[in-house]
């Protein structure tokens, strides 16, 4: 007899080539396939996606159209499934449509009378609470809820949701090394030029965006490298986690730095799929990081992490780690900055013990949502 197979529907922010999201969808992916095949059910998804044709070379996996009503209906209606998240789908900060998709993609799946499942959601702000009675009953009607922090479980406590929500990692907290990537892929990472130019030089990995009107973070990000170049000899690679906007907001920091010529200062290319860029991450002695993403990916693979907060979540993740971030963009401080990287790079070892088991904990945990999900998808009938 062949394996129970149960088709599931994917919606998330996919298909934008943000790094962070691609990595939430990655993590799903494989940890959906992993506990699949542990139980015995072989789990075929369906990703709803901005750029379908790209998600499906990605990731070898089937995806439609998240804004084509019809193909997105028929996916849901052939599925045994959907699975929302992870990420911070629900939130009004960046915009006041995004809550209203993400609900009503989950609305019309249960109008159709498919389970519906909340994959590690990092829920708000929600400034509206307009939307708090339509998230409470839609997640009241899910087959499982589970959120990445305990400040998103309280909120919906708030909202009123009266059902238990999973606190659980971010998904990217599980995603794994590839045990070998496409040559060409390495080759336009730099890898090979990296070797041959930086030689033993610690990387400082740096993940920056656009966040004030003013670019005062940016100002006070270049200060602070200016001021750990002049006192260390370091590579600075800026990792761009969303194209373009974060290849632009790296320029504008190395213009700032007067870096533009300099050959240990670059912007590292060629990063598209998730665990290209966490092995690039992996290669940091330190990171400074704006994005959440960064700092998971560093975290996972045992690098310090510098955290620069625009959003509640960022200080979020550091409390899991015990840490707080060096950092805000309302207070940019360019020599505490420099000061805290430099005895980070100082002290790796003392932040690997300390945190190194706080980060196999949330490693461990992260595969929960994937392992309950995959075990009511195998009762279906």
């Amino acid at each position: 007899m062949g394996r129970t197979v149960r088709q599931v529907v994917l919606s998330g922010y996919y298909g934008f080539r943000n790094s962070g999201d691609e990595a939430v969808l990655q993590s799903i992916l494989l940890a959906l396939q992993a506990e699949g095949e542990r139980a015995g059910v072989a789990i075929e998804p369906v990703v709803l996606s901005i750029d379908p044709a790209w998600t499906e070379r990605m990731y070898g996996v089937k995806a439609v159209h998240r804004m084509k009503l019809g193909e997105v209906l028929s996916a849901i209606r052939q599925s045994d499934g959907l699975i929302s998240g992870g990420g911070s789908l629900l939130q009004d900060a960046t915009g006041k449509l995004t809550i209203p998709y993400y609900l009503g993609i989950l609305k019309l799946a249960q109008w159709l009378g498919k389970p519906t499942f909340i994959y590690s959601q990092g829920i708000g702000p929600v400034g509206r609470k307009v939307f708090f009675g339509p998230i409470r009953r839609t997640f009241a009607r899910s087959a499982y809820v589970s959120v990445r922090d305990k400040e998103s479980a309280e909120l919906l406590k708030r909202m009123g949701l009266r059902r238990p929500a999973e606190i659980v990692p971010d998904p990217v907290m599980g995603l794994p090394l590839r045990t070998s990537a496409p040559a060409e892929e390495a080759a336009v990472a730099g890898h090979e030029e990296q070797a041959e130019r930086v030689g033993s030089l610690p990387v400082i990995g740096v993940s920056v965006r656009f966040w004030n009107e003013d670019r005062s973070e940016l100002a006070a990000l270049a200060d602070a490298l200016k001021q750990i170049r002049r006192e260390r000899a370091v590579e600075v690679r800026f990792l761009p986690f969303h194209l373009p906007d974060d290849e632009e907001a790296s320029r504008e920091v190395i213009r700032r730095m007067c870096a533009e010529d300099a050959p240990d200062v670059r912007i590292a290319g060629g990063l598209d799929h998730p665990q290209a860029m966490l092995a690039a991450v992996g290669e940091c002695s330190l990171l400074i990081g704006m994005r959440l993403h960064s700092l998971i990916y560093a975290a996972s693979q045992q690098v310090p992490v510098a955290g620069i907060s625009y959003d509640p979540k960022i200080d979020q993740f550091l409390a899991r780690l015990k840490r707080t971030a060096v950092a805000s963009t309302e207070r940019m401080d360019a020599g505490v900055i420099a000061r805290e990287s430099l005895l980070l790079l100082d002290s790796r070892e003392a932040w690997t013990r300390t945190a190194g088991p706080l980060i196999d904990t949330l490693k461990s945990e992260a595969h929960r949502p994937a392992e309950r999900i995959v075990e009511l998808l195998a009762k279906k009938g």
